[in-house]
């Protein structure tokens, strides 16, 4: 056999006396795509930074073309050919697409710039990628999934031999995805090695030849993937079978009250939403394409923007005021789709964000309770099964499932009476999904008001006992529970007629 590009041996790693890898490996054959994929936690992003130069391993070597290397930083790493793409991009807002490509490596004589010989370099970028993307627009104004394909082809221009993609399709659409998958099947094509991580594992299996599995900071298994199923993985990465995806919401109580009802409200055009309710254990999905006005709906709703007009009542009782701190006094809470810009203080520990929404429950003449903080954070760190944690540690440490269930016990803290959710499960691994699903169906069968929004419409329909499908700021239609399928919802979003 010949020798991989890059190979990575008995890798060993620990931070503040946590090991997060254990004599873990990884393959990197020329000419071929292949995934990992593992829980959260489970060493994937650790692995992948030590393949890049990031995070030197504690034991274990690397090999580049079968000899061994010191990877002491990134610049070393490409040195090898070696990039990375993170989940979070990592450019420079303010520079054009044509600086951020070609940073440190620009084309010069004499120690002059020649931005011209970059344009050229760049055009046939562009031409081998198929993107299409203006070299003089600022970073800062692309969309997610440009600025990933920036990121791309500043890897691309760096020579790469290896294009290591860390969760790369967790913020794209359907689309963006399916162009994204089918550019890296190309450059695995050209004989480039790539590694694609991701959660969606129906995604690895379609695009990937192999797939390597982690668990707790191990290697289990690394197989042909047309031998593997999304179930067959999840038993490798889990260790046990796992329950049911969605479970089945209880019966809506005959006569249950209305816990949550808005009337005329309205946002930034177009956003108009003229009546919207949701009673006491009830699930009500909001489906639509991004730009719909889901996210917006929430916002409104718990006074994080500003409504044009409209009124809010929780309980049957009118909100006064259009702010966060009435919408959660009336026993509102949300959750909003990023927990690393919205929802989450990353330089704060697990504790200190778990209490956050409910500080003022355990102040006495201004001063926090620490024992009455401890406690009930505990029962609930406990409870969600936050594992492998120091309550005191920085929350931005612990994998992203675990910070997404700290998001949720934030706000479950307060016991609240209608819980807004946008985007529940994005960027987490199957196993914390199902923990997550399994989670608002207990929390509805308790009496909660659950209002959810999912770009995964499976997720939508699996859950929910209706739901609603927005279009262009408005509601276009409405479903109960089993009477509708994705190509009906898919048929209202874009604005035809369901089948």
């Amino acid at each position: 056999m010949m020798p991989a590009v890059v190979e990575l041996e008995g890798i060993t790693k620990s931070y503040a006396g946590i090991t997060v890898l254990h004599g873990a490996g990884l393959r990197v054959d020329a000419g071929h795509l292949d995934g990992l994929v593992g829980e959260n936690g489970a060493g994937k992003s650790t692995l992948v930074k030590v393949l890049a130069g990031l995070t030197p391993p504690d034991a274990g070597r690397v090999l580049v073309d079968g000899r061994p290397v010191r990877l002491d930083g990134p610049r070393a790493a490409l040195a090898h050919g070696i990039a990375l793409v993170t989940q979070e991009v990592a450019l420079v807002p303010a520079l054009t697409v044509l600086e951020n490509v070609f940073l440190g490596r620009w084309s010069h004589r004499g120690g002059w710039w020649r931005p011209r010989a970059d344009r050229r370099r760049l055009a046939g970028l562009l031409e081998r990628t198929g993107f299409d993307l203006d070299p003089d627009r600022p970073v800062h104004e692309l969309s997610v999934a440009d600025q990933q394909r920036t990121e791309i082809l500043r890897a691309l221009a760096a020579e790469a031999r290896v294009l290591a993609l860390d969760e790369p399709t967790a913020l794209l659409t359907r689309s963006e995805t399916g162009r994204l998958l089918g550019l890296l099947r190309r450059l695995a094509a050209s004989g480039m090695g790539v590694v694609l991580i991701s959660h969606r594992l129906e995604e690895v299996l379609s695009a990937c030849r192999t797939v390597t599995v982690l668990r707790d900071g191990r290697h289990v298994i690394t197989t042909p993937a047309a031998e593997q199923t999304p179930g067959s993985l999840v038993r490798h990465m889990v260790g046990r079978p796992v329950d049911v995806l969605y479970p089945e919401p209880a019966p809506l109580p005959p006569g249950a009250p209305i816990a949550l009802a808005a009337t005329g409200l309205r946002g930034k055009p177009p956003l108009h939403v003229p009546a919207l309710e949701v009673r006491a254990g009830e699930i009500v999905g909001l489906a639509g394409l991004v730009g719909s006005g889901r996210s917006e709906t929430l916002r409104l709703l718990f006074g994080a923007d500003p409504p044009a007009a409209g009124r809010v009542e929780v309980g049957g009782r009118p909100l006064r005021r259009a702010t966060p701190a009435a919408a959660m006094a009336a026993g509102l809470a949300m959750v909003p789709e990023s927990r690393k810009d919205q929802g989450l203080v990353l330089v704060r520990s697990l504790r200190e964000n778990l209490a956050l929404a409910s500080l003022p429950d355990r102040q006495r003449a201004g001063v926090v309770r620490q024992a009455a903080e401890a406690r009930e954070t505990g029962a609930w760190t406990e409870r969600l099964d936050i594992t492998g944690a120091d309550p005191r540690g920085r929350i931005a440490g612990l994998s992203g499932g675990n910070q997404q269930k700290a998001l949720f016990g934030k706000w479950l803290i307060r016991r609240p009476k209608v819980l807004l959710v946008d985007e529940p499960t994005r960027g987490v691994d199957v196993a914390v999904k199902i923990e997550i699903h399994r989670l608002l169906v207990e929390l509805a069968a308790g009496g909660v008001a659950v209002l959810l929004v999912s770009s995964e419409i499976e997720e939508v329909l699996g859950l929910s006992h209706r739901v609603i499908v927005m279009r262009a700021g408005r509601i276009a239609g409405e479903f109960s529970r089993g009477a509708a399928g994705r190509e009906d919802v898919m048929a209202l979003a874009f604005g035809g007629e369901p089948s």
